[in-house]
């Protein structure tokens, strides 16, 4: 079957390395026209208004608010684009909030070419695209959380908001539990997006309520 639509993609990413793999991974299919990358929320809603877009590929983790509330943003300001996640997080409530909140689809980072590609095709058809693992993760009653229960946290997401309840910096923790600052980072912005808040303060506070310190 030959397939001649031209689906116009805008990558949500604030890793430029991730960015960059992206864009020379889809730029080798003949089907797909990147519209363009952007590294924030406030870029990103930016460049939907400027710019055609199909797909939406959407990272979790952003600097300014997270990809579940963009989403939810790019659903109600722009509802003919399609929005999949893509995250190196494979989390049912992450799977679940960004269903919920019009994603049709949810993509690990580690996903080869042939998958986004499936991805892409299935979710400009206007159905919704799972790879096994997270459609086992959503099917699996054993790690359903009850509503209103606290998130699941790692070890090392509770080792790293233990530590920022201490007002501990990124490099401090960094240097504390003998990992990057990039890593910490990302646990970070992991953290604020299972417990929906938008900065530290929020943070701790509701860590402190939910008895996750």
């Amino acid at each position: 079957m030959i397939r001649s639509k031209i689906v116009r993609v805008l990558i949500i990413d604030d890793h430029p390395l991730i960015v960059a793999g992206m864009q020379k991974m889809l730029a080798s299919i003949a089907e797909i026209e990147i519209a363009g990358a952007a590294g924030s929320a406030f870029e990103a809603l930016k460049t939907l208004k400027t710019v055609p877009v199909d797909i939406a590929l959407l990272d979790i983790n952003l600097p300014d608010i997270n990809g579940i509330e963009l989403c939810k943003k790019i659903k109600k300001e722009f509802p003919a684009v399609k929005v999949l996640a893509i995250s190196t997080y494979c989390d049912r409530s992450y799977v679940s909030r960004m269903i919920e909140n019009g994603a049709l689809g949810y993509l690990a980072k580690s996903a080869d070419a042939d998958e986004i590609l499936k991805a892409i095709r299935t979710a400009s058809e206007g159905r919704l695209y799972l790879s096994l693992s997270t459609e086992h993760l959503l099917q699996s009653p054993a790690v359903m959380t009850p509503p209103g229960s606290p998130p699941a946290l790692t070890r090392r997401e509770k080792e790293v908001l233990q530590l920022i309840a201490e007002g501990l910096t990124n490099p401090q923790i960094a240097e504390k539990l003998f990992i990057s600052p990039l890593t910490v980072d990302s646990h970070r912005k992991n953290l604020l997006t299972k417990l929906n808040v938008n900065n530290t303060a929020a943070l701790v506070r509701l860590a402190v309520e939910q008895r996750l310190l």
